[in-house]
Formats: C-alpha cells, structure tokens, sequence
C-alpha cells in the first residue's frame, strides 16, 4: 500500500457517509427540460441516447442529437433553444471562473508525499493521466484511490463512489480490502460503492462510459478510473495503416472522458502503458514515452510518470500539469 504518516494513520477511523450537499447543482437534470415545452417522449429519447443532464447535451453536436433515432433537426434545434434558458454556456468573467473552481475536490492518495506533490490530491474536473511500465505502481494507485474517494472531504477524500472499467485484467478486490481496513472502513460497504465493468473491445470501453451517465446523475460518484486507456486500442488497430483511425476513435474515447469529468465533477484517473522511445537521446540508457502520441497529452490535464526505485520504492514525477511545478520528482512507498 502507499506510504502514509503514522500518526494520520491512527487517526482514521470508521465513518458513515455524509449527505451530499446541494453541490448537484453543478448540472441540471435533462427533465428540466419539459418545463420549457419540450415533449416528455423526446426526453427519454435523449436519455436513452446516454444524455441524462442539460450540461451534457449541450456537450454533444447538432450532428450527433439528430442521429438519435427520433429527433428531427427542428426538434433538435427547439431542444437546444430549451437548454441554452436552463443553463448559461456563454462567457464568464474570469472571478466567475475562480468561484467554479471552488467545487474541485482533491482526494488524497494515501501518500503524504504524493498529496503534496499533487497540490492535496487528484482533483476533480480533471484527468489525470499516469504512465510508466509495468508493476511501477499505477494500478496500486488506482485500487488505494477506490478506497480514499470514499473517505469523507473533512479526511481529504470525495465522499463518493467509484467506477472502475479494467481493460487488462488487473482488478482484484482483495486487494481492496486491507486497503479499507488501513484507512479504518468497512471493506464490504467499501467494495459495495465501487462498480466494475471489464472492457475487452475499444468499442465495449466507450459503450460503458456512454452508460455512466445514467449512474452518476442519480448517485454521488467522485472517481472513474479507466485502467489502462490504451490498452485495448493497440490490440484492435494494427500497422501505420490503421493509425489515423485508431487516434480518431482514441480522441472521441478521451472527449468523453472529459466531458464527464466536466459534467459531475468528478475525478478521471487513467493508467497509460509506455513504447520505446529511439529519439530519446543517448544519455538516458532505456528511452521510453507514454503511449497514444499527442491525441492522449493534449486531453489529460496532469501527467504523471511513474518508475520503479529501490526495492518496493516507486518514484512519481510531474511530466505535465497546468498548475504544478514540472520535472519534480518523490518517491513513495508501493508494498
């Protein structure tokens, strides 16, 4: 498990899980929408296209709504009309942008030095991306952060559940549950608040991030994890002739990802594998570098490497962030 300070760890404790306050109404549901004249049977259709908040279809194209079976393009341009009344998607002044800030949630990794490397934690409305190779400590991280989004806010957690969609295999729930019991919780109502799904085609992955929507409009989700991103793209795209395809297909995938984090304020946190890196200069011994070309660094907002260090050490560094210090490097314990 990650290293964490003695002295928090006593601290922890069994806790019931808080109310969710009025934070919801960082989206509005897409019901609303019968109250400015539009027919209740075009909502459902909507919903059964996965949109379930007026935030989220207003992050869908006119090309897209009217592929819904159902919605003709005038009643698509009189649904956008509906939804421009319920929600603003102009400009904002910058102070406007700030007070949105305030929502982001910062849930703690389990490691001191890791939060602190991080700012307090991953962070909601964001991606955030870690790569390295294998057994560096990226799917440990994501199995401690199953159990600290539970965590209640005033112990840096989310206060949330999670959903986890494994494209490798590599879930184990037995790992949660010392997990739990480290951070004082109950591992089976631990387990009960993470959703799983195993994708096996880049075509299931997206199919399952199309029915999230459904769930977290009606329940408290904090974290997705999707370990790993790429994982099932290297398997059903081959050769430089299928390229452009597979980083148009891996594009729409990340808009996806990102839009969710955008539209419940939650946190994205994704593993990414690494290739050889020839070009990467003949003072590093073995060159590597995340995989998904420029499609996948310009989508995640924070970018992390992970690398093995000494004995069970794992070493994690800054490689992108808009807002934290780059090329800074920590190291944590992964046991």
């Amino acid at each position: 498990m990650l290293a964490f300070k003695a002295e928090e760890q006593s601290q922890l404790q069994l806790v019931e899980r808080e109310e969710v306050d009025d934070e919801e109404d960082l989206f509005e549901a897409i019901d609303k929408l019968t109250a400015h004249g539009i027919n209740a049977g075009d909502v459902k259709k909507l919903q059964d296209a996965g949109i379930y908040t007026c935030n989220g279809l207003m992050m869908h194209t006119k090309k897209n709504l009217t592929g819904i079976k159902g919605l003709s393009e005038a009643k698509v341009d009189k649904i956008c009309e509906a939804v421009e009344k319920i929600v603003n998607f102009g400009y904002i002044t910058g102070s406007d942008v700030l007070l949105k800030r305030k929502s982001v949630v910062r849930i703690t990794t389990g490691s001191q030095a890791l939060d602190e490397l991080l700012g307090g934690g991953i962070e909601t409305l964001a991606i955030t991306e870690a790569f390295g190779e294998f057994r560096s400590g990226k799917t440990q991280l994501a199995h401690t952060l199953c159990v600290t989004t539970q965590l209640p806010i005033n112990m840096r957690g989310g206060n949330g559940k999670v959903a986890y969609i494994d494209t490798e295999g590599t879930f184990r729930p037995d790992r949660i549950i010392p997990i739990a019991e480290r951070f004082g919780m109950d591992p089976g109502a631990v387990l009960d608040n993470i959703i799983y799904a195993r994708a096996y085609t880049y075509e299931h992955q997206y199919n399952l991030l199309l029915g999230l929507a459904a769930k977290m409009a009606e329940e408290p989700f904090r974290l997705l994890i999707v370990d790993s991103v790429i994982a099932l793209f290297r398997v059903d795209f081959t050769g430089r002739g299928e390229l452009a395809d597979r980083q148009q297909k891996l594009a729409q995938m990340l808009s996806r990802l990102i839009k969710i984090a955008e539209e419940f304020n939650v946190a994205v946190y994704m593993t990414n594998q690494v290739i050889a890196d020839p070009g990467g200069g003949v003072f590093i011994s073995d060159p590597k570098k995340p995989a998904g070309g420029h499609v996948l660094a310009h989508a995640a907002t924070i970018r992390l490497m992970f690398r093995k260090g000494k004995g069970e050490q794992r070493v994690c560094k800054v490689f992108d962030a808009p807002n934290l210090p780059e090329a800074e490097a920590i190291s944590f314990l992964c046991v």
